[in-house]
């Protein structure tokens, strides 16, 4: 079969000045479908220090807050609390509430971005209805019986950008609401981390206190010994007793405070109390060695911050469409169907129906509204704008506090180990001197409650620079990892 070649006279004969109309208003509204009214968004000017205070080295980068913030808690070399966190990514139930907005915002883009496209609607029915006597059409009852079938299609033609810039919008809150999600993330991630951390603290301590009781049970022993020996007086065996039971009252007064610890960490990881039991161990987590110079772009990784800039983008967009409400709108639409009397030649040529045509509205008076919308937005936008300021420097003080605290605390603790050393030679003199019958109980006591202070001391102020160190982490958005963070992929899909 030869198909025929196209005739160039004849197809200009066909192109009738209605056709030419049409398509010349059809080009203008593409063309204009172009302009897109409202501020294109710029992010705001910040004033920040080229390096952080307590850490010479650092320097700000390139925010990067899609990239991924790898495992963390791993730095703590510890299974169990690896076991624990992963659990908690897929068990936690405020994680999953926040999941379930985030999915929430991203049906709001899709919403969005359908609105951009033509709607295509059908429908079909019968109607029945009297008409006046005098109708030509009428039964002879009065009664009249009518059966349609059409199809409907309308495309809101986006002239301003007001469907644009409310894509805009919502794609900047789905932006922030995968940003809240990996915030919640993340602070629960620390918070399950510095309970655990916390715990495995009051076991060292628990071990310590229990040790410490029995040292105090064998004193007590051997100080009852020469009591009925009369080389010692009654009161040594009292002053003995009563430094034991004392000692035995706070270990027992560790356990409320651990069962806590692991109740909060049953409902981090999305169980009942009941079902969590931690058996105690005598190894400790790992301090993280922190380096000389973190790079500075994981600052800006921190999925607050990130939330707070793309609200700002969410802003700005809503003042292009609050602008746009002052435009017209067109709107292109058509229909076509049947419609009869007889449901034998319902679908039939002569019962045929159709219609089309371009609509033009406007609003001539609202009394200020689109003026009062305009203006909302505006300080709408100024307001975010004030909150993203307010997060940047709140997550600088956080950096700055927490390495400050790990500074000051590292020197602490190498005083503390000190005093530590010195406390355990002091008390080993004191003994020997006991023994000896240099000196009375009542300095042996002195002694030993001093040891005691001070080796709780060491374990606390290790348990603080641990839990610290998680503080920083979080400041930092997770992590300090910098090998290969271009090659990491987005944690928050596109919708």
């Amino acid at each position: 079969m030869t198909l025929p070649l196209p005739n160039p006279a004849r197809e200009a004969r066909s192109f009738t000045p209605a056709w030419r109309n049409r398509l010349s208003m059809l080009t203008l509204s593409l063309l204009l479908s172009g302009c897109m009214l409202g501020p294109d968004y710029e992010r705001p000017v910040l004033e920040t220090p080229a390096q952080f205070k307590q850490m010479d080295g650092w320097t700000l980068a390139k925010p990067a807050d899609e990239q991924a913030r790898g495992q963390w808690w791993q730095l703590y070399n510890d299974p169990e609390l690896n076991a624990l966190v992963e659990r908690l990514n897929v068990s936690n139930q405020n994680l999953a509430a926040s999941e379930a907005q985030f999915r929430q915002a991203r049906t709001l883009v899709r919403g969005a971005r359908a609105a951009l496209l033509p709607t295509l609607s059908g429908s079909a029915g019968t109607t029945r209805g009297s008409q006046a006597s005098g109708s030509s059409i009428a039964s002879s009852s009065g009664v009249t019986r009518s059966y349609d079938l059409s199809l409907n299609a309308a495309w809101e033609l986006d002239i301003w950008g007001k469907l644009r810039r409310s894509l805009e919008s919502n794609r900047a809150s789905f932006e922030a609401s995968a940003a809240d999600l990996a915030a919640v993330k993340l602070s629960l991630q620390a918070e399950l981390v510095q309970n655990y951390l916390q715990l495995r603290v009051l076991d060292d301590q628990q071990r310590l206190l229990d040790a410490t009781v029995a040292a105090y049970a064998r004193s007590l022993k051997l100080t009852e010994n020469q009591y009925n020996a009369g080389i010692v007086p009654r009161s040594d065996v009292s002053q003995a007793l009563t430094q034991l039971k004392s000692t035995q009252a706070q270990a027992i007064d560790l356990k409320w405070q651990r069962a806590q610890l692991e109740h909060a960490l049953a409902v981090l990881i999305g169980v009942p109390p009941s079902e969590l039991s931690i058996v105690a161990r005598e190894q400790l987590p790992e301090l993280p060695v922190i380096p000389l110079a973190v790079p500075s772009q994981l600052l800006e990784r921190r999925p607050d911050v990130a939330a707070a800039e793309r609200r700002v983008m969410a802003a700005n967009a809503n003042i292009g469409v609050a602008e746009a409400a002052w435009f017209p709108d067109l709107s292109l639409s058509a229909s076509g169907g049947y419609r009869g009397s007889s449901f034998a030649n319902w679908i039939d040529l002569p019962n045929r129906v159709w219609s089309l045509g371009p609509q033009l509205a406007l609003t001539l008076f609202d009394g200020g509204a689109r003026q009062a919308e305009r203006e909302r937005s505006e300080a709408a936008y100024d307001q975010t704008v004030a909150q993203y300021r307010q997060a940047v420097l709140d997550s600088f003080r956080e950096v700055e506090d927490a390495l400050v605290q790990l500074r000051v605390l590292e020197e602490e603790a190498a005083v503390q180990q000190e005093a530590l050393e010195a406390a355990r030679e002091s008390l080993r003199l004191i003994e020997n001197q006991y023994s000896a019958g240099t000196v009375d109980f009542n300095s042996v006591v002195s002694v030993q409650a001093t040891a005691l202070n001070n080796e709780r001391n060491t374990l606390s102020l290790l348990g603080t620079r641990l839990t610290t160190s998680v503080q920083l982490i979080a400041a930092l958005g997770g992590g300090w990892q910098s090998e290969g963070l271009s090659e990491l992929p987005n944690e928050a899909p596109a919708p």
